[in-house]
């Protein structure tokens, strides 16, 4: 090869004055285009690939680059493909990383040993005054737990699992591939590492078997729906002994006849008749804790909110009670006899409607915007 074919800025095509950072990326995107396994082969190719890489083995040593820029010549160490400098040093394989993950599809070990269980959902409905004052549900989640008989391992009661022969209890293979020796999951053991011949006939070698048990769970008070709970360790068991995962319970608060909340404070909508407004009277409201008495002042209006400090809701975080706000709703009767009519027209005419003050104030301001 003559000297302008052994150009090695031209070879990975950079400047004379690239960075190493452009002559690394030069060199993996080469790299990956060019290396045998996606040639197989190509001898054309891979001695391009030896090219490459020895011209990325003398640009990337600062004293290999400053004596080839002086003499054209890499020095010791930098002329064939087959030395320690020539590629299979200790950046070798950290540049190739990422073609190993295309071609092989990672090749990661597999550790054989415990793995974690998978987490559960369970969505779980109470009442609102569960969901106020707490309580103990029981339920009944399908999940994979300890099989009892094996006690996990298994195999077999009286015997126990092997080393596999095939990877030496590793849990991979190795073969090699081109220039490299790939990894792969075991195919004898699928990478646990030992081989059970005489499984458990319980849970057939798993070590885990199916239950559907009675669990019983205790919800505090103050939740809301959207809470969540969770329960450590009650979720599905792990594979080869491993840990169990966590249960999270879903809390949907179903709704209450009168009630309604909002963050702690509980809302009721309470009707009083127009005699009540209108001449005040000691009125029976509800609470989540029974009916209390409320005293309704007279001309108390539509819409009216009395408030009952620590009625509501105590807080889950920090037990602070809320309130109850009572909202006046005035009911209008729908159905009136002769004399119940007569006394209404005699009152109307005695007070004059017109002279109310929400009526006066409204009819005040009609008459401000159309004149």
């Amino acid at each position: 090869m003559n000297r302008e074919e052994k150009d090695f800025y031209r070879i990975l095509g950079v400047a004379r004055d690239a960075s190493a950072d452009e002559i690394k990326k030069a060199y993996r995107k080469l790299a990956h285009e060019f290396h045998p396994d996606k040639h197989s082969g190509d001898k054309g190719k891979e001695d391009r690939f030896k090219l490459i890489n020895e011209a990325y083995e003398t640009l990337k040593d600062p004293n290999k680059r400053a004596n080839y820029d002086r003499s054209g010549y890499a020095g010791s160490g930098a002329g064939g493909f087959g030395g320690q400098d020539a590629g299979f040093g200790a950046d070798f394989q950290d540049i190739f990383s990422d073609v190993f993950s295309d071609f092989f599809g990672g090749g990661g070990r597999r550790r054989p040993g415990p793995e974690r269980g998978p987490d559960l959902r369970f969505d779980l409905e109470i009442s609102f005054e569960e969901a106020a004052f707490g309580t103990e549900k029981t339920i009944r989640v399908p999940r994979t737990v300890q099989c009892n008989t094996c006690g996990g391992s298994g195999a077999k009661p009286g015997t126990h699992a092997t080393t596999c022969s095939t990877c030496g209890g590793a849990g991979q293979v190795r073969f090699q591939q081109g220039f490299f020796s790939i990894a792969r999951t075991c195919p004898g053991c699928q990478g646990a590492g030992s081989v059970i011949k005489d499984p458990c006939t319980d849970c057939r070698g798993s070590g885990r078997v199916k239950s559907v048990s009675p669990l019983t769970v205790k919800i505090p008070g103050g939740v809301d729906s959207g809470s969540r709970l969770r329960l450590a360790g009650e979720g599905e068991y792990g594979e080869r002994n491993g840990p169990s995962g966590d249960l999270y319970i879903f809390i949907s608060v179903l709704p209450h006849p009168i009630f309604k909340r909002e963050n702690d404070d509980v809302i009721c909508e309470v009707p009083i008749s127009f005699t009540q407004a209108a001449l005040g009277a000691e009125i029976e409201v509800p609470t989540i804790e029974g009916p209390v008495k409320l005293k309704v002042p007279a001309g108390t209006q539509s819409g009216k909110v009395f408030r009952m400090p620590g009625k509501g809701i105590a807080s889950v975080h920090t037990g602070r009670r809320g309130d109850e706000q009572i909202i006046i709703k005035l009911e209008t009767p729908t159905k009136l006899n002769k004399r119940q009519k007569e006394l209404l027209q005699e009152f109307a005419e005695i007070s004059g409607e017109d002279t109310t003050p929400l009526r006066k104030n409204f009819f005040s301001k009609v008459k401000e915007i159309f004149e």
